[in-house]
């Protein structure tokens, strides 16, 4: 082993993963989206909107596989986008 310090590479990534320190069902998310969290919850909420728009286009030309595709990936950007808001909105009340 290259380590004589103990420091090894999977010592390092676990540390930077949990850098900031988070609770809870936020520790899925990786760190670099943590920080910037409000910002990224509004990019799924805007990704969600433009993949409904889609899906109701592809829904009103009758491609229903389209449409449901398009449509179930706007529920789930429009539901991540909503609880990265609610975890920046209760870390924002915590501080």
């Amino acid at each position: 082993m290259n380590a004589p310090n103990g420091d090894t590479t999977a010592e390092r990534l676990r540390r930077w993963w949990l850098s900031p320190p988070r609770s809870g069902m936020a520790r899925l998310l990786a760190p670099f989206e943590y920080r910037h969290i409000r910002a990224f919850g509004l990019l799924r909420i805007a990704g969600g909107s433009v993949a409904a728009v889609a899906g109701l286009i592809c829904l009103a030309y009758g491609v229903l596989g389209w449409a449901a595709f398009f449509l179930v990936l706007a529920a789930a950007n429009l539901a991540g986008g909503y609880w990265e808001l609610t975890i920046a909105r209760s870390a924002s009340a915590r501080t």
